[in-house]
């Protein structure tokens, strides 16, 4: 697997795998870059006030965007510029992909409202035209003309590029559980030749894709399209990016919906282990639903005996890699992967245990589907470049989990714990940020946003990858927090047929009224 904070909605792509994030580190001759740059970030962490942008910013708040026709019959799309440095706003534009659709009414238009799938890396224009901009609940979509922007680096503006295909092909095959040194310096190799293409063919936007940019670019955006406040509904990676608006733009909040929370006290090495056991949750309800069934590939025993055969097989595949049916074979680290994809939605569950049964049985093509579904690798070998810039983000976001290969050693034990099934793979994959070239610009901390009129934030019961408990802080943090709990499986919960969920986010977008606080949903 690739770096460990993919937080993306099933709706966006079968295969959500979370990857949680890492940070990086750099010698003492990172030193001085190290200290601009946060001292950069830190002034725009700042709370802003209305009104308070500079001269230089303003051209940017004021730009006037040519919407056309595109995508989908019925969305328009434009370019937003932005500054490429906050902290230097005349040194060079970004340029940002935006699209909307207009609200279809009937009912009085109440403004825009702006979308993201999560991530990082997620495209949040295709998350529009794909399924939010015709798939949100029609009361919405009346009265919202519907907008999203790619942030900075991501799909459509101007993306982080790192490996070829065929060089991420081999990246992704990497063995990420090794059993001595040769192959603990292979895992730190890849890492370090995935970090070296990214400065190599992004070294322009690299440091300038942190969340506290895009969030500053969220409100150009707002201002652009004449709205007030920033009405907003955000998931998984996007609840991060909705809280950090939120703090720097408390005055401009309007209704902001945070679903599937991300937890931003925590330090990288947390947030991975938080994650690990989150899966192993989410492992634990589809091996129960599994052995329930005669045709289960883990065995009709227990929970604790399914995990046991599937570590074995992760283990006879390690050993072995299974053909495909093509030029490249199932081992280890893109079996885990597959596993892994399916346990955002139930609804994959019925595809793993299928393909599951098939790699059990010597044939792994299956798996390996599942694996290039959250890789987002498409049929002629290319890939978006959903993981690139999920690094990117990532590694200014944290500081590094670890400085080295020892400190991953040395974690996988409380990795293991967390997760008996994945603990070992998810301990080594923090480690990909150490290696950056970039040095981390964001640290962890509450986000209290005081000021801000009532946040909705989201949580389900056993998500996997952003676990329940993490919406129940980041509501107690936020000072006008309002917790909302579906009692279920999957990543998420709004539009995933909860209809006390569903009726509770609809009514805070239409009418500003959130449900009382501690309020719960199946």
């Amino acid at each position: 697997m690739d770096s460990r904070r993919l937080l993306r909605t099933s709706a966006t792509a079968l295969a959500a795998v979370g990857l949680i994030l890492s940070g990086c580190t750099g010698g003492s001759d990172a030193a001085a870059s190290r200290t601009t740059a946060s001292a950069s970030v830190a002034g725009a962490r700042a709370s802003v006030p209305p009104g308070a942008e500079t001269a230089a910013l303003k051209r940017y708040y004021t730009q006037k965007p040519s919407w056309r026709a595109c995508g989908v019959e019925g969305f328009q799309c434009a370019t937003l510029l932005a500054p490429l440095d906050y902290a230097k706003p005349d040194g060079g534009d970004v340029k940002l992909a935006v699209s909307r659709v207009r609200a279809t009414g009937p009912g009085k238009r109440i403004g825009s409202l702006l979308v993201n799938p999560g991530g990082p890396g997620g495209s949040a224009v295709g998350y529009l035209q794909g399924y939010a901009g015709i798939g949100y609940p029609a009361p919405v979509r009346a009265r919202y003309d519907m907008v999203a922007v790619d942030p900075r680096g991501v799909a459509r503006s101007e993306p982080v590029e790192c490996l070829t295909g065929p060089r991420m092909d081999a990246y992704t095959q990497v063995d990420q559980t090794p059993d001595d040194t040769a192959e603990t310096h292979a895992l730190s190799a890849a890492f370090k030749e995935f970090a070296a293409a990214c400065e190599k063919r992004s070294g322009k936007i690299l440091p300038h894709v942190s969340t506290v940019e895009t969030a500053r670019d969220m409100d150009v955006l707002r201002a652009v399209l004449g709205d007030e406040k920033l009405t907003y509904v955000g998931a998984s990676y996007g609840t991060f990016l909705g809280a950090t608006y939120a703090e720097l733009f408390p005055g401009r909040v309007g209704r902001l919906v945070l679903d599937g929370a991300m937890d931003p006290s925590l330090s990288a090495l947390d947030l991975n282990r938080d994650q690990t056991a989150g899966f192993e949750t989410s492992f634990g309800a589809f091996a129960a639903d599994c052995i329930r069934r005669p045709d289960c590939p883990l065995g009709t025993g227990s929970v604790a005996a399914a995990g046991e055969a599937l570590r074995s097989f992760f283990r006879a595949v390690d050993a072995e890699p299974l053909p495909t049916g093509e030029s490249r074979e199932l081992g280890e680290s893109l079996a885990t992967t597959g596993v892994i994809a399916a346990m955002y939605d139930e609804g994959a569950w019925p595809q793993l245990r299928e393909a599951l049964t098939r790699a059990i049985g010597g044939e792994g093509s299956g798996l390996l589907a599942l694996a290039d579904s959250y890789y987002e690798r498409e049929a002629d070998g290319t890939y978006a470049n959903l993981m690139y810039a999920n690094a990117a983000v990532n590694c200014l976001d944290l500081p590094a989990a670890y400085s080295g290969p020892a400190d991953a050693e040395e974690a996988v034990p409380s990795f293991e714990k967390a997760s008996p099934v994945f603990g070992e793979g998810l301990a080594w994959a923090a480690l990909n940020c150490t290696y950056w070239p970039t040095p981390p610009t964001g640290h962890s901390h509450r986000i209290t946003a005081d000021g801000a009129p009532p946040i909705l934030v989201v949580g389900t019961t056993r998500d996997p990858a952003t676990p329940y408990k993490w919406a129940q802080s980041l509501a107690a943090q936020l000072s006008s927090g309002t917790l909302l709990t579906y009692e279920g499986d999957g990543h998420t919960a709004y539009g995933r047929g909860s209809d006390c969920i569903d009726t509770a986010i609809n009514t805070y977008l239409l009418e500003g009224t959130p449900p009382q606080d501690g309020k719960r949903c199946s």
